[in-house]
């Protein structure tokens, strides 16, 4: 028995969805570049599979995910319809898209499927209730449906209506494919001690989620790595120089205290020792300069070349590593070398790599990298939360029994 049978979920595979309604809750939240437009459709491939077998059973598929955070509904930037129409020309059939999650509408819509057919439903963040764990909401969009399955690892962290109030107003419910890998996957790495050399790296600007998970980590890693706003907050911890990068100086008392554990724990916290700075983000001439030594009105935005040296080096002494999150602002070319270079290095150690989230797997696939990792997860900090709770997060707790 595997560690996904253990958790007493049920795979779509085990499930009797024959011509039934099947409520698909995927992962479409794609990078985008910076005018907004979305940078690919890669991701959306690990859904495919999933999507077959529910067509192959006669059933009819209605399909639902977020988007981007939009800051009002009807925010057409967020829209799933290249989505919808993407994912029609990967199956090469038609699919329909309807501009609401719920309501009238959609019902209809879904009354009106045949077997075989599949509806996307629009952004499920433009109803305000997804976030708020509404039973109403939950209630609606139950209507539409005889199974749910969560295909969406990557929010499996989060309390959204969609992910782990739904399924409890669905009798049959599971898994699809995707979940179930990153599960097999990630199980891979639970119940690992100190001294079985696990080194995780954490990155991105996705502060304020991954720095409260660095503490319950001290208790299997060997090494934690940080790099770009994490590592401006311990370094400013220690009383280090972080020049002008912005950080949240109510996370300082944890990063003090994390450091302290780490210290009674025999965890190496690993910080940048160099930095790539510039006045902007959009300056085009940035400089090198050491931890500490920052010149006045410089900011990071990138490690420098001996910290991934230094990080490179560290990684090297152990048999596991996860990385979660870029370590500099990768996005722009001047600011992309240390995330890269240090990936290049870390793609040739013959060591367990797994790595994180959809910046890290975006940045990877842009370097020709991402098959030189063991696996890439589609959430880096839905997966550091499996990590922490043994298994049980949200998402998955709601399709038990």
């Amino acid at each position: 028995m595997g560690f996904f049978d253990t958790l007493g979920i049920k795979c779509v595979n085990e499930l009797a969805i024959r011509e039934k309604r099947v409520f698909l809750r995927t992962d479409f939240n794609f990078p985008v570049d910076e005018e907004g437009n979305i940078a690919d459709f890669e991701r959306m491939e690990k859904s495919i599979p999933t999507i077959k077998h529910i067509l192959e059973h006669n059933a009819r598929l209605i399909i639902a995910s977020h988007f981007g955070r939009p800051e009002s509904e009807k925010d057409i930037q967020y829209t799933l319809e290249p989505f919808a129409a993407k994912l029609a020309e990967i199956l090469e059939q038609d699919i329909y898209f309807f501009e609401d999650c719920v309501g009238m509408g959609a019902m209809q819509m879904v009354r009106d499927l045949k077997p075989g057919q599949i509806l996307v439903l629009e952004n499920l963040r433009f109803n305000s209730d997804e976030k708020k764990g509404s039973s109403a909401f939950a209630r609606d969009l139950a209507k539409m449906c005889d199974v749910y399955i969560n295909d969406a690892f990557g929010v499996c962290h989060r309390k959204d209506t969609s992910i782990a109030l739904l399924p409890r107003f669905v009798d049959t419910k599971g898994a699809g494919f995707a979940v179930k890998q990153e599960i097999d996957e990630l199980s891979k790495l639970i119940g690992l001690e100190h001294g079985n050399g696990l080194c995780i790296m954490l990155g991105g600007s996705n502060v304020n989620d991954k720095i409260s998970l660095i503490r319950p980590m001290l208790e299997v890693a060997d090494k934690i790595i940080l790099g770009g706003p994490l590592a401006y907050i311990f370094m400013a911890a220690q009383g280090l120089n972080a020049g002008a990068a912005s950080v949240d100086e109510e996370k300082i008392p944890l990063a003090k205290e994390i450091l302290k554990s780490a210290k009674v724990r025999k965890v190496e916290i690993v910080l940048p020792v160099d930095h790539t700075v510039a006045e902007t983000v959009n300056s085009t001439e940035p400089v090198v300069c050491k931890s500490g030594s920052f010149q006045e009105g410089m900011e990071p935005f990138d490690i420098g070349p001996e910290t991934v040296g230094l990080f490179a080096e560290k990684i090297a002494e152990c048999k596991h590593l996860f990385w979660s999150g870029p370590l500099g602002v990768y996005e722009r070319p001047q600011f992309s070398a240390g995330s890269l270079k240090l990936a290049e290095r870390i793609s040739k150690l013959p060591i367990h790599k797994v790595a994180a989230g959809g910046d890290t797997e975006e940045m990877l696939r842009r370097a020709g990298l991402a098959g030189k990792f063991d696996y890439l997860f589609t959430g880096g900090t839905a997966a550091l939360e499996f990590l922490k709770n043994g298994g049980m997060i949200p998402g998955l707790e709601a399709l038990k029994g």
